[in-house]
C-alpha cells in the first residue's frame, strides 16, 4: 500500500473523516440561528406607547429602565421593548395602542399622559397596562380606585395638574406686585386644559390678579403665542404640566428669556434648562417607578393587587442665574424653602 493511502486508511479506522467532520460543523453552524431564535422567543416583550418623540424623552427612558433594572429586566438581554410613539399627534394613540395588542405583548407601557394609558385601557382588557399621568387617574378614568385598581390597569399618578394654585402662590413671591398673569395652554388636551385654566382662576381672583390665555399646540403656535405676549407684557406666565410642553422645555425657557418673562413651571426638568422656577413631583422618580412595576407584572404580579403609587414628595426648584438675569431678587424665605436652587 502507497503512504498516501496508508494514512487515508488510518484517518478511517481510528477516527472522523474530514467529510463527517464537515457535516457535524455544518449541523451545528445551521443549529445556531435556531437556538438564537429560540431564545428570542422565550424573551418577554412589551409594549411602549408615549404621545411624543423619543429624543425628548431620553432622561426619562434612562428612568424608567433603571426601573427595569431594578426588578430583574434589561433590555436586549432578557426583555424586548416595541415602542410607539405618537409624535405628539394624540389621534394616532388608539391605533398605535391596537398594534401593540395584535403583537401580543405581555404588557403595555401608556405614558406622556393620561391620553396614553386611556388609549391601551380602551383597546385591550387582558394585556397589563401600566400608565403615568400628572392628573388625578381617578378623574381622568384611568382606574375607580387607587388603592384597588380595576381588572388589567395601575400605574403612577405623580400629580403636577393640580398644583397651579401652589405655583402661582410662589412664583407671586419671586414676582411681587405681579398684577398681569398669562396661562400657556395645550387645547389639544382637552381635560387638562380644563382643570388648568379653571385653578388658575381661581388663584388668579385670590391673588386679585387678571388672567389672560395663550394657546398652543405646535411650536409655531408656541412662537406665536410668546411674541403676542412680548407685546402685552405679562407680569408672570403659568406654563400648563402637558407632555408636550415638557418635550419642548428648552424651547420653551429660551423664548421665557428673550422676552424677559418671569415664568413658573411645573416639573423640575424646565428650571434644569433655564426656567425661572418649578414646583412638582419628580417625573423621572414617576418613570423609573413604572419601570418598576413593569417588572412585577413580567414577573407575576396582577395589575389589580399594584395600587396606584401617588408623589408624596413636592420639590421646588429655582433657577437664580435666570432670576439674575430677570432683575428678580430670590426671598430669603423662598431660598429657605426650595429644595434645589441652581447658581
Amino acid at each position: 500500500m502507497k503512504r498516501r493511502e496508508f494514512r487515508y486508511a488510518t484517518r478511517r479506522r481510528g477516527g472522523i473523516r474530514r467529510r463527517d467532520f464537515i457535516k457535524a460543523v455544518g449541523g451545528i453552524a445551521a443549529a445556531w440561528p435556531l437556538v438564537a431564535r429560540a431564545q428570542q422567543a422565550a424573551m418577554p416583550v412589551i409594549g411602549f406607547l408615549n404621545t411624543q418623540s423619543p429624543e425628548t424623552y431620553v432622561d426619562l427612558m434612562r428612568a424608567f429602565r433603571q426601573g427595569l433594572k431594578d426588578t430583574g429586566f434589561s433590555e436586549g438581554e432578557n426583555l424586548t421593548i416595541e415602542y410607539r410613539w405618537a409624535s405628539n399627534e394624540l389621534d394616532r394613540l388608539p391605533a398605535l395602542a391596537a398594534e401593540l395588542v395584535r403583537r401580543r405583548v405581555a404588557a403595555i407601557v401608556a405614558t406622556g399622559g393620561a391620553l396614553s394609558g386611556l388609549a391601551a385601557k380602551a383597546a385591550t382588557t387582558t394585556i397589563p397596562v401600566v400608565f403615568n399621568t400628572g392628573d388625578d387617574p381617578i378623574r381622568r378614568g384611568l382606574v375607580a380606585s387607587l388603592a384597588r385598581p380595576e381588572a388589567n390597569v395601575t400605574g403612577v399618578g405623580f400629580l403636577v395638574v393640580v398644583l397651579t394654585e401652589k405655583r402661582l402662590e410662589l412664583l407671586r413671591e419671586l414676582v411681587p406686585g405681579a398684577v398681569r398673569l398669562a396661562a400657556l395652554v395645550n387645547p389639544a388636551e382637552a381635560e387638562n386644559t380644563q382643570i388648568t385654566l379653571r385653578d388658575a382662576e381661581t388663584a388668579a381672583r385670590r391673588f386679585g390678579m387678571q388672567l389672560k390665555t395663550f394657546q398652543a399646540t405646535n411650536s409655531d403656535e408656541i412662537n406665536a403665542a410668546f411674541e403676542s405676549m412680548g407685546r402685552e407684557r405679562p407680569d408672570a406666565l403659568l406654563v400648563a404640566v402637558t407632555p408636550f410642553f415638557l418635550a419642548r422645555r428648552i424651547h420653551l425657557a429660551q423664548l421665557a428669556a428673550f422676552h424677559r418673562i418671569p415664568v413658573g413651571y411645573g416639573l423640575r426638568d424646565f428650571a434644569e434648562v433655564g426656567g425661572l422656577m418649578s414646583y412638582g413631583a419628580s417625573i423621572a422618580d414617576a418613570y423609573r417607578q413604572v419601570g418598576v412595576y413593569t417588572g412585577r407584572i413580567l414577573k407575576g404580579a396582577k395589575p389589580a393587587d399594584l395600587p396606584v403609587v401617588q408623589s408624596s414628595k413636592f420639590e421646588l426648584v429655582i433657577n437664580r442665574q435666570t432670576a439674575h438675569m430677570l432683575g428678580l431678587t430670590v426671598p430669603p424665605t423662598l431660598l429657605a424653602t426650595a429644595d434645589e436652587v441652581i447658581e
